[in-house]
């Protein structure tokens, strides 16, 4: 005789039907029912089929089930929650196959048809698990009440375990509480709230589970290949599933072709498929989108528009949900997931496919521009927080880096609707660029920043912005000179320098003349660059810029050390300590600090200048200033080299090299030929002075 279940048409599962010794056949007569001799006993009913054979991962929430669950557990009832797709019922029934001993008298199983409309009702539920005991043709009560009490009966003295599984929510569920020294696993979508549940709550799977599990499925999948179809798939078991048994199945479908074909989001959901299990990916979403509420199904699509992921005070702004109240019962749906350490939501890469795909056009433009809004409004906070100096300095950063995948999303959206003639995008685009000068600059490599800075020269241009297009074109320069482009860098210099006075912008005025000094500096004009800096440093204080003041009197100081006038770079050089200090302008504080080491290095005091950067490197790694990061570490190289301590010269140098290739700094070629002098033995003397006043300006230009 089979141990597996059958499911009937109406959405109940019988099993094998064993019979106490009195069943209950007939009616009610006064309300009691009438005894009658039962048919010989009948083996205890198994419903529960078989775990798949390729169950993968999820140790620590099977151990917690089988904590929760053995031997009746603190209240024998445990729930697993989680989004469709993601394995709920396969880790139940591993659970419960594990737990065949503990219950020995029956292991039933009811569909209770969560998504459907309307779901199982609770006294279907508990006829069939009565049935199961007493027979299908055994007359029972109608009433829930009766139905409970008469469930209770049945199950009072034995062992036995029941699955609810995709249950609905906590009140189809509780009339099924089982009696002491029974268990009740529960699944579902929803959070169900039950007295004494022990929640499980599943996740997607890690990233070796799930390449484990796909080539499981399709062994003929490289490991690398598997890596990058799980991602696509979110590392969502129905989705791995679906895929894996698609690539099982046609021979002919390259692994690496299917990867391919898996990058683009518009069809993503269609080329996954539903092979090889009972529901695909998109109707599995389909079914719990299906009994949201209008106004929740609208807010899961508004949530189509964030990347990665966002906090409360963001899904209410951008998707008007007043106290998130709808973003709250999506994830009590598990169609949005929700981090209690950082506070922060989420949608699953698929899920956030599936919502995108039911957003009408309409939707979608007026969610990415409130999106795109918010965003510039963040970028705009976390610059503010920054050059507000000191603390402000680390959360401005920290909340940039926490929002940066929303930034780029809703500068990238700006963007493309300024190209296509978007007024009103173009203004907001502008906004991007400059609302986040400072931390992007630091952030993003000078190649990334070059697409945003001609987006925005482009927007400015279209708008006659002449303000905006002076603010691009300086900001362009710099990102050449970052680049060592410096001819390049002096054109668009020039082009600003020349829009600044048109417009008697002092301030911009300011900033393109400390420029073209850095500039001419690098082409080693240091007397050139001394007259723009002074010119520049006659407008800042005039204006009270005391940022602008600190970076030319850290500019002049550059300039002075180039020309061997050490003690007079010096004073500078603590002038514009002083100020960085007095404004909280920790990445000034970090350079001018190394400006103060080469100096001091220079001056023949190598340990003093080596305190000095090892200041400047605890700043640069504070801020995540990369650069700085790996300036300090080579002039610490320099410094021990002087010192006579090669080996660890050559430990801080490779570190700086590390740091110079990963974010394509220049100097990463001098350092190189450096490191293979010194393993070589072989380093000219002039060479090395040549190569140092190379470094010292480039570096800590700030």
């Amino acid at each position: 005789m089979s141990n597996e279940s059958t499911p009937q048409p109406d959405g109940v599962s019988y099993g094998d039907n064993a019979r106490d010794n009195i069943a209950f056949t007939g009616g009610v007569q006064g309300g009691v029912y009438i005894n009658r001799p039962s048919a010989p006993p009948l083996p205890p009913p198994r419903q529960l089929r078989k775990p798949v054979a390729d169950f993968t991962g999820r140790e620590k929430e099977i151990a917690a089930l089988l904590d929760a669950l053995r031997n009746g557990g603190r209240t024998g009832i445990s729930g697993i929650s989680g989004m469709g797709g993601i394995g709920k019922t396969e880790l139940a029934l591993l659970a419960a196959d594990r737990l065949r001993d503990d219950y020995p008298d029956a292991q039933l199983f009811v569909e209770m048809r969560g998504t459907d409309e309307p779901p199982l009702a609770p006294a279907d539920a508990l006829a069939s698990c009565i049935r199961a005991f007493l027979g299908p043709e055994a007359g029972l009560p109608d009433g829930v009440d009766d139905l409970t009490s008469l469930y209770l009966s049945v199950l009072s003295g034995k062992r036995a375990l029941v699955l609810l599984d995709n249950a609905a929510d906590g009140e189809q569920v509780r009339p099924l509480a089982p009696p002491q020294g029974c268990a009740l696993l529960v699944t579902s979508r929803l959070a169900i709230k039950l007295p004494g549940l022990v929640r499980v709550k599943l996740d997607q799977l890690n990233p070796e589970e799930a390449s484990i599990l796909l080539r499981q499925i399709a062994p003929r999948v490289t490991p690398e290949t598997a890596g990058r179809i799980c991602d696509l798939c979110g590392h969502l078991p129905l989705a791995i599933r679906a895929a894996g048994s698609l690539l099982d199945v046609l021979s002919d479908l390259d692994p690496a072709e299917y990867a391919a074909q898996l990058l683009d989001e518009r069809t993503r959901l269609e080329s996954i498929g539903a092979e090889g299990v009972e529901t695909g990916v998109e109707a599995s979403f389909n079914l719990s989108y299906a009994r949201l509420e209008p106004e929740t199904a609208r807010v899961f699509r508004c949530l189509a528009v964030f990347r990665g992921h966002f906090d409360a005070a963001a899904e209410e702004s951008v998707c008007d949900d007043a106290g998130h109240n709808r973003l709250s019962e999506l994830v009590r749906r598990s169609l949005a997931l929700y981090e209690e350490k950082t506070r922060r939501y989420r949608l699953h890469d698929l899920a956030r496919l599936f919502a995108s795909s039911r957003l009408s056009d309409a939707e979608r433009e007026e969610y990415r521009s409130q999106h795109a809004a918010y965003y510039r409004t963040t970028l705009a906070a976390a610059e503010d927080l920054y050059l507000k100096g000191g603390a402000g300095v680390g959360r401005g950063l920290a909340l940039f880096d926490r929002e940066w995948a929303n930034i780029e999303a809703g500068q990238s959206w700006a963007v493309s609707e300024s190209a296509g003639g978007n007024e009103a995008a173009a203004r907001l685009y502008i906004e991007y660029s400059d609302a986040g000068a400072s931390v992007l600059e630091l952030r993003l490599h000078p190649r990334e920043r070059i697409p945003w800075l001609e987006a925005m020269l482009a927007a400015a241009r279209r708008l006659r912005r002449r303000d905006a297009e002076g603010n691009a074109l300086g900001n362009l320069g710099n990102a050449y000179a970052a680049l060592g482009e410096t001819r390049h860098a002096i054109e668009f210099h020039e082009q600003a320098l020349v829009i600044a006075r048109e417009i008697g912008y002092r301030g911009g005025e300011g900033n393109a003349l400390g420029n073209l000094g850095n500039a001419y500096a690098d082409l080693g004009e240091t007397r050139r660059a001394i007259e723009f800096y002074e010119q520049a440093l006659v407008i800042v204080r005039e204006i009270g810029d005391r940022r602008g003041e600190g970076a030319d009197l850290g500019n002049l100081g550059l300039a002075y050390a180039d020309l061997g006038e050490t003690r007079r770079a010096i004073e500078f050089y603590e002038q514009h300590l002083a100020i960085a200090r007095e404004i909280g302008d920790r990445r000034s504080e970090g350079g001018v600090l190394g400006n103060l080491g080469i100096a001091y290095k220079n001056l023949g005091e190598p340990r003093r200048a080596i305190e000095l950067y090892e200041q400047a490197l605890v700043i640069d790694r504070e801020i995540g200033d990369r650069r700085g990061e790996g300036n300090a570490l080579w002039n610490t190289a320099l410094a021990l080299d002087k010192l006579g301590d090669r080996a660890q010269a050559i430990a801080c140098a490779e570190a700086s090299f590390k740091i110079y290739e990963q974010i394509e700094d220049p100097n990463a070629t001098m350092v190189r030929e450096r490191l293979k002098a010194w393993h070589g033995q072989g380093a000219a003397k002039n060479e090395r002075q040549d190569l140092l006043g190379k470094i010292k300006r480039y570096i800590f230009r700030r």
